[in-house]
């Protein structure tokens, strides 16, 4: 207990492995590089900042992984989704927040705890030898000197690809006459979306203003890095064929615009970006095309003719470590195991994902300070399939970015309905997560 854990980087994994830390009772200092020096890709200097999107994706426990990841964390405490269930929007189905308000709530939450320390700063090059117990949690946008320090340890070439960003538009700036509220079958509230109709003819003219349009311009060490293909940018889509988007982001299926009779032959959806309902995301369209072509294309879509955006789309690169080769079952670094990685660093995709390896990490750190030693979460749980996944059950040789998903998780035993074997896999993971939890709880209570 005579010294702190280091956290570097306060997004979403350094921000609630901070939080798991410092609430069992262990000093944290949170190294956070932004004022200081800033990035691409962010635009304030609060902590866990959501770039990208403001989705989190699924809420639906039962049946989607990401769902039951969301419950998981919620059974453990979690700062980042307490901050989302408190300063979520409407979703449909899904758990989207107003990204100032979630970013303000967790940094005012571990500001104001007496066992956080926030220093504000770029840690150059690997940590000082004298943290004894250190997380990184930098994310895809480490710093160059960081990262060329972390790959000299390990000794393994980077792994790159690009994550795009959705334009984001003003509510008021759309024509209603044109555009109406619905999710897609009625989910949610059964209106939580705004939607804008195309006939066949304005979807082809739209495709192929997305195929002749002009894209960012790429550096030379850019030009064969790959896309994650959960963030496909909506020309790169569109490229793989005519018919691409109508079964993607822009299908038409459970939706009925009250402005005309019959099916719409595609639609595009926004969804709620903040709390006050005055900014409006555009689903699936991350983009790499120059900001002016952004306004010109995305303002044929009936609806937008004279929409204002409060931001345009644009790109990221996103850098990771080949975990399965270079972290052992507890998160460390084989090569100097007093670092540990969490977060998107790792080689796990999505805001969830993220978060959790850093309640993961948080939990594992914490537990050697207090004198316990770390359990891994069962790999039946939506925590330890991410972690048996990036640690060892992947393929090193071709190892990318993942999300969770139920494939990830061991097989259930028995012969189960299809409709029947994700609820089973849910249930299973949420009792094995009861009894990890509880032997965490009769470690920390043996201190």
């Amino acid at each position: 207990m005579s010294k702190s854990v280091h956290i570097v980087g306060g997004g979403l994994a350094g921000s609630e492995a901070a939080w798991q830390i410092a609430s069992r009772g262990v000093p944290v200092v949170l190294h956070e590089m932004r004022p200081e020096r800033k990035t691409d890709a962010h635009h304030t200097d609060g902590l866990a900042e959501l770039v990208c999107s403001n989705s989190f994706r699924s809420d639906d426990a039962e049946n989607n992984a990401v769902g039951l990841l969301h419950e998981e964390m919620r059974r453990m405490n979690s700062l980042i989704m307490a901050a989302a269930d408190k300063h979520k929007v409407p979703a449909g189905s899904a758990l989207a927040v107003d990204r100032d308000e979630f970013s303000d709530e967790v940094t005012h939450t571990l500001e104001a705890h007496p066992l956080i320390t926030i220093e504000r700063g770029e840690v150059v090059g690997l940590p000082p030898k004298d943290w004894d117990s250190v997380i990184v949690a930098t994310g895809p946008l480490t710093s160059p000197s960081l990262s060329e320090a972390v790959l000299e340890l390990c000794g393994e070439d980077s792994l790159a690809f690009f994550d795009a960003i959705a334009p984001i538009v003003y509510k008021d700036s759309i024509n209603f006459d044109i555009a109406w509220f619905q999710s897609r079958y009625d989910k949610g509230e059964g209106a939580d979306y705004i939607n804008l109709p195309m006939n066949k003819e304005q979807y082809d003219t739209f495709i192929e203003a997305l195929n002749t349009g002009e894209k960012a311009d790429f550096k030379q060490w850019e030009k064969d890095t790959p896309y994650f293909e959960g963030c496909m940018p909506i020309e790169v889509m569109a490229e793989r064929g005519p018919e691409t988007l109508r079964f993607g982001p822009m299908k038409p299926v459970g939706l009925q615009s009250p402005h005309m009779e019959g099916q719409c032959h595609a639609v595009v959806q926004l969804r709620q970006d903040n709390k006050l309902g005055t900014l409006y995301n555009m689903v699936g369209f991350q983009t790499k095309l120059k900001y002016g072509e952004q306004t010109r294309i995305f303002k044929t879509i009936p609806g937008l003719e004279n929409a204002q955006f409060a931001r345009l789309g644009g790109l990221h690169r996103n850098t990771f470590i080949n975990s399965p080769m270079v972290l052992d079952g507890l998160m460390r670094m084989k090569a100097d195991p007093r670092l540990r990685f969490a977060g998107q660093i790792t080689g796990v995709e999505g805001y969830v994902e993220s978060a959790a390896m850093g309640l993961i990490t948080g939990v594992f750190a914490a537990t050697e300070k207090l004198g316990g030693t770390p359990v891994a979460p069962p790999p039946t749980t939506a925590f330890g399939a991410l972690v048996s996944h990036i640690t060892g059950g992947a393929d090193a040789k071709t190892f990318q970015p993942m999300n969770v998903n139920f494939g990830l998780f061991p097989p259930m035993e028995g012969r189960l309905k299809r409709r029947d074997r994700k609820p089973a896999k849910a249930k299973r993971a949420l009792d094995s997560l009861s009894d990890w939890k509880q032997t965490i709880s009769q470690q920390e209570a043996n201190a």
